[in-house]
């Protein structure tokens, strides 16, 4: 079983959606948190609203603040953005996705960005297996 960790700004928006989305496509088979380096208060509606598009809620998720225990559980990290604000943990394998942060964006961008990230863990959960 591999763990991923999935790390953006706020964690309110991309993160929250890789968590997500990687959960269902590993289905059991990997585990995976999210944090943010300066979290939100809550996520973005927009991203609560394309969530639930595919039967996900993520209401009542509370985005939470980055720490090095979660970069020294993950065996994989992903970061959204973060920059040099992620701990860097040798040894540990970190990949970088380039997406768009979905906050007070139309929520045609917002579902343009949960299905490329929807592409990605679920390519990222088959090469973890």
């Amino acid at each position: 079983m591999a763990r991923a960790l999935f790390v953006c700004l706020h964690n309110a928006g991309r993160s929250q959606m890789s968590q997500a989305l990687f959960e269902r496509a590993a289905a059991g088979r990997h585990e995976a948190r999210s944090a943010g380096t300066t979290p939100g208060e809550r996520v973005h509606p927009e991203v609560v609203e394309a969530m639930a598009e595919l039967g996900i809620d993520l209401a009542d998720r509370v985005p939470r603040e980055l720490s090095r225990e979660d970069a020294e559980w993950a065996d994989v990290v992903v970061t959204m953005g973060c920059g040099d604000e992620c701990p860097y943990i040798p040894g540990k394998r970190y990949v970088d996705w380039d997406l768009p942060d979905p906050k007070g964006r139309p929520i045609e961008e917002v579902r343009a960005t949960r299905d490329e990230i929807e592409r990605r863990v679920g390519e990222l959960a088959e090469e973890l297996a």
